[in-house]
C-alpha cells in the first residue's frame, strides 16, 4: 500500500472530542501556543521514523513541531545531531533552520491530551496516520519508539499483535520489509531526572539504530523528470 490509501493528516483535524475541547480550552488559556494537531517533522521519505506519546502542554503544542520548546527535545535532538539525523543539537523553535536527515519525528497521537495521557481510543483513532507514516519509511528503515505507548501504536499500525513483541528499553524486533523496530524509554523530564533514562542508555539505542542502517544500502531517489 502507499500513503496515498491512508488518511490525509490535517491540523484541523477533530476527530477526537475531549482532545478537540483540550485545545479549544487552550487557546483560551495560551492563546501564543500553537493549540492544533501538531504535523510530524521531518524528512518525507526517511530511513529513521521517531514516535513519541503526543504533543507536550509547553513543548509541540506551544511551538507546533514534535519535541521542541520542552526538556523531552533537549535530550532527543542533542542524541539525534550525534548521531547524524540532524543540522543542529538544539531544538528552539519552527523556524530555527534545523533539518532532520534521513529522519523524521511524529507522535502516536497528535493532539495535547489532557495530564498528558491520551486514551486507547483517542490513539487509535490516531492509528491511521501513523499506518501512512510507517508506509513512507524507507525499506530496511529503522522505527523508534519512545515508551510503551508508542510501541503498542506502531505494532497496531502494521497489524502486529504483541505477542513476543514485547516492549523494553533496548529492545530490537524485526519488522516486514526488512525494517526493524528499537525501544527505548521516553525521553520525558521524569525519565532522565529520576535517572530511568541517562543519555548513555539513550546513546545505546541510537547507536544500534545507526549500526542496522549503515549495514542497508541507502535508497537511490531518481529523478521522475
Amino acid at each position: 500500500m502507499t500513503t496515498n490509501d491512508y488518511p490525509v493528516f490535517s491540523t484541523a483535524c477533530r476527530r477526537c472530542e475531549r482532545l478537540a475541547a483540550f485545545l479549544d480550552r487552550l487557546h483560551g488559556e495560551h492563546p501564543s501556543h500553537y493549540n492544533r494537531p501538531v504535523p510530524s517533522f521531518g524528512a518525507a521519505r526517511p530511513r529513521l521514523l521517531v514516535v513519541g506519546l503526543a504533543p507536550g502542554l509547553h513543548g509541540a503544542n506551544r511551538s507546533g513541531r514534535p519535541f521542541t520548546g520542552d526538556h523531552a527535545g533537549l535530550l532527543l535532538y542533542r542524541v539525534l545531531y550525534r548521531y547524524g539525523f540532524a543540522t543542529r543539537s538544539e531544538s528552539d523553535s519552527i523556524d530555527d533552520g534545523l533539518e532532520l536527515v534521513d529522519c523524521r519525528i511524529t507522535n502516536a497521537v497528535r493532539c495535547v491530551p489532557p495530564e498528558n495521557k491520551p486514551t486507547a481510543a483517542e490513539v487509535k483513532t490516531c492509528n491511521g496516520y501513523l499506518r501512512g507514516e510507517i508506509a513512507a519509511l524507507a525499506e530496511g528503515g529503522a522505527v523508534l519508539a519512545l515508551g510503551g505507548v508508542a510501541h503498542k501504536a506502531l505494532l497496531s499500525a502494521i497489524d502486529r499483535a504483541t505477542g513476543n513483541l514485547k516492549f523494553a528499553h533496548g529492545a530490537i524486533h524485526p519488522l516486514p520489509e526488512g525494517r526493524v523496530l528499537f525501544d527505548s524509554y521516553h525521553c520525558s523530564r521524569y525519565n532522565t531526572n529520576t535517572g530511568r533514562l541517562t543519555e548513555a542508555m539513550f546513546s545505546m539505542v541510537f547507536g544500534a539504530i545507526r549500526r542496522h542502517l549503515d549495514r542497508v544500502p541507502a535508497p537511490v531517489h531518481r529523478s521522475t523528470a
